[in-house]
């Protein structure tokens, strides 16, 4: 099963500087208004959730992702803590 992050951005660049802090390392997305990435392990997903979150002030991005076929949660400041909890619960591996 494949579940996914995606970021969106209406500001030049955005992208391209938070993933490239994320990442550590230069991305290529100067006039990208998306970015999606797939997983296998949907645990990985805490991880880039973690830093959006801490870092939301920084950059003007919204986070959604995708557990199951077509449905997409908005990831904010007030549900990230528990999307990540859900994410251990319902991944326990």
């Amino acid at each position: 099963m494949l579940v996914s992050v995606n970021l969106y951005s209406k500001k030049k660049g955005e992208l391209n500087k938070f993933l490239s802090h994320f990442y550590n390392t230069n991305f290529d997305l100067e006039n990208a208004s998306n970015w999606e990435k797939k997983y296998t392990n949907p645990i990985e997903l805490a991880e880039i959730i973690g830093t959006f979150i801490d870092n939301c002030e920084d950059y003007n991005l919204s986070m959604w992702i995708c557990l199951d076929k077509n449905v997409f949660i908005h990831i904010t400041q007030e549900n990230a803590d528990d999307i990540i909890k859900y994410l251990y619960e319902r991944f326990p591996y």
